[in-house]
C-alpha cells in the first residue's frame, strides 16, 4: 500500500470528481488536495520558521533569475499556489513553490480558482510534520504529471533532491551549486546561499 493512501487512512477521504472538488467551500484551516479522484482532508500545517524562510529565499532567488531574461517567460507562484494537474482522474493539489511558463499561464481559464496544467518547476519544501513518502508519492504524481523539474528542499539537513521525469534524482549539498538547464537557462545558485 503506497505511503499516500496509508497516511490517508487517518484522514477523511472519499471518491469526487474534479467538479465536485472545486466546488467545495474555502476553509482556511484546512489543507485539502485530490489524487487520481481520492479526496485528502487535514488540518492546515502550520509552516516552521525554516520552512517560511527557506520558501521566501528560493521564491526570491527564482524571481531574480526571472528578472535577468530577455523577455519575461513566465510566473513564479508561492504560498501554496493550486495546481490541477489533470482532471481525469482528477488531481488537484497544492504546491509550496512552482514556475510556470507563459504558454502554461494561456493554456488556464482566467476565472479559474486554480492553474489547471503542470508547472515546470515544483518546489516542495518539507516541514518537521511533513512524512517524507508522502511527499515522494506526490513527487511522483507531479512527475507523471508533465511538471519537468521537482526540487524536494529540507532545511533541516540543508539538503535539495532534484527529480526529473527522464533522471535519477540528484542530492545537492551545502558543498553544491544547484542548476536548472535546460530548463531554467542560466539558473545558478549555492545552495548554501538558499540555506544561509
Amino acid at each position: 500500500m503506497s505511503a499516500i493512501l496509508t497516511a490517508s487512512l487517518e484522514e477523511e477521504r472519499r471518491t469526487m470528481t474534479a467538479e465536485e472538488f472545486d466546488s467545495l467551500p474555502e476553509d482556511e484551516g484546512v489543507e485539502r488536495w485530490i489524487i487520481n479522484g481520492l479526496l485528502y482532508e487535514r488540518p492546515m500545517t502550520r509552516r516552521s520558521f525554516p520552512h517560511s524562510r527557506t520558501e521566501a529565499k528560493i521564491a526570491y532567488l527564482l524571481q531574480l533569475w526571472l528578472n535577468q531574461q530577455p523577455t519575461p517567460p513566465g510566473l513564479v507562484l508561492s504560498g501554496e499556489a493550486g495546481f490541477c494537474l489533470r482532471r481525469e482522474p482528477p488531481t488537484n493539489v497544492v504546491i509550496d513553490l512552482a514556475y510556470v511558463t507563459n504558454e502554461q499561464i494561456a493554456a488556464t481559464s482566467p476565472n479559474a480558482s486554480i492553474i489547471e496544467v503542470a508547472p515546470l518547476l515544483a518546489v516542495e519544501i518539507l516541514s518537521p510534520s511533513d512524512q517524507s513518502d508522502d511527499v515522494l508519492d506526490k513527487i511522483e504524481e507531479y512527475l507523471r504529471s508533465g511538471v519537468l523539474l521537482v526540487w524536494r528542499v529540507e532545511p533541516r539537513v540543508s539538503l535539495i533532491t532534484v527529480f526529473r521525469p527522464d533522471a535519477a534524482p540528484q542530492l545537492f549539498n551545502i558543498h553544491d551549486e544547484l542548476t536548472a538547464e535546460p530548463h531554467l537557462p542560466g539558473f545558478r545558485v549555492a545552495v548554501a546561499e538558499i540555506f544561509a
